[in-house]
């Protein structure tokens, strides 16, 4: 089902102003009384009942997740029921009875490169939305930053440097450092001006995958420990916020902190660049970020880094991702697949239950064991 968000996190989202106004101010601009919005990704669905406010015709509400229903009662209570339609689906899976003028949505993470984020908003646009239609947001901006933060780097790397114990644990380094985490960059930990990477503009863009070049020079003396990066958002005329340091940050989603293997120190003047990739694999982005500096008066230091290292990968696991594997079904799979094809819209879930418990007794202490495992595939394919 992918990565949801809690109730908490939905109030954080609605709290922080200089997203929410943002984006009510490109609706306010963006709907006519007889505009049709697609809200993807509604969540308790505070951009279908604004859009209502400012009067939209009709609203489609689509979310993936149960937080829909309380949408649902948030759209009721305001008066809205009969004009927002909710959907409980993916937007790539789902078609409308009419196209949709307006687009709205914030799939975003710490980054904008989420998920599928991408992906359902370039579908969105080709099937759901009407041509000349307003996509809010319009433009992503990711910045990215030299940054000096000892906390950052001691946070990831600090508990496999150290052994009170007397346990050697560096070799967990490795892979920590080779992993981004969510932290909040000020400007005073900013080594040189930052740069932009990369543009997203949500009215064009065509594929999920990004990858470009950044180059900083040095303002400043001090100690490289990583980047991190933000976005700036353009979500309409006169609308915009960022997730970085500034007046107008949105601090909700945080940043995106990406360490080096290892500190270096640097100097006014000298040269940092940086290959940043990022590739959608199934449902999640790898990256890879290649640096390199070069130092007045110091030898070049170069890193290459990757997400992909940073997991622990086993080597059967690996083995069975490559397209020369030959698989077998595990005795789950063959679990999985009676269950499949039993979802034939004749039998009771019971039922179901009855006849996998009776073909593998020695995988279930009950009914209720057998129902249970029913259940979870009917809620993801029933």
């Amino acid at each position: 089902m992918g990565f949801e968000y809690s109730l908490g996190v939905f109030g954080s989202l609605i709290a922080d102003s200089a997203r929410t106004d943002a984006y009510r101010t490109a609706l306010r601009n963006a709907i006519t009384p007889d505009s049709v919005v697609l809200d993807i990704g509604t969540g308790t669905g505070v951009f279908a009942c604004l859009a209502c406010q400012l009067g939209a015709r009709k609203v489609y509400a689509v979310e993936p997740s149960d937080v829909v229903h309380i949408a649902r009662a948030v759209a009721s209570r305001n008066g809205f029921a009969n004009r927002i339609q909710f959907i409980q689906d993916r937007s790539t899976s789902i078609d409308l009875p009419e196209k949709a003028d307006v687009v709205i949505s914030d799939l975003r993470g710490v980054l904008p490169l989420f998920e599928h984020h991408l992906t359902s908003i370039i579908d969105a646009r080709a099937r759901l939305m009407k041509a000349g239609g307003v996509v809010i947001p319009q433009a992503d901006t990711i910045i990215a930053a030299l940054v000096e933060n000892e906390r950052f780097f001691r946070r990831q790397a600090g508990p496999w440097l150290d052994d009170p114990y007397g346990v050697d644990m560096r070799i967990v380094k490795q892979f920590t450092l080779n992993t981004w985490t969510n932290r909040q960059v000020e400007a005073e930990h900013l080594l040189a001006p930052p740069c932009p990477w990369t543009e997203l503009d949500y009215r064009t863009l065509d594929a999920p995958d990004v990858s470009g070049d950044v180059c900083w020079t040095v303002s400043r003396s001090g100690t490289a420990h990583g980047l991190c990066a933000w976005f700036d958002a353009t979500i309409g005329p006169g609308a915009s916020y960022t997730s970085g340091p500034g007046p107008s940050r949105a601090s909700v989603y945080g940043n995106a902190y990406f360490p080096f293997l290892e500190p270096v120190s640097v100097d006014p003047g000298d040269r940092v660049s940086m290959k940043l990739q990022a590739r959608l694999v199934g449902g999640d982005y790898v990256w890879r970020w290649s640096t390199t500096f070069v130092r007045r008066d110091r030898a070049p230091v170069s890193f290459e880094q990757s997400t992909f290292v940073g997991r622990s990968w086993s080597p059967t696991r690996l083995l069975k991702r490559t397209p020369t594997y030959v698989p077998r079904a595990s005795e789950d799979a063959q679990i999985d697949s009676l269950i499949l094809r039993l979802i034939d819209g004749r039998m009771r879930a019971e039922q179901i239950a009855q006849r996998v418990a009776s073909e593998f007794p020695h995988r279930f202490s009950s009914l209720d064991d057998a129902q249970s495992r029913v259940a979870d595939l009917m809620e993801r394919y029933g």
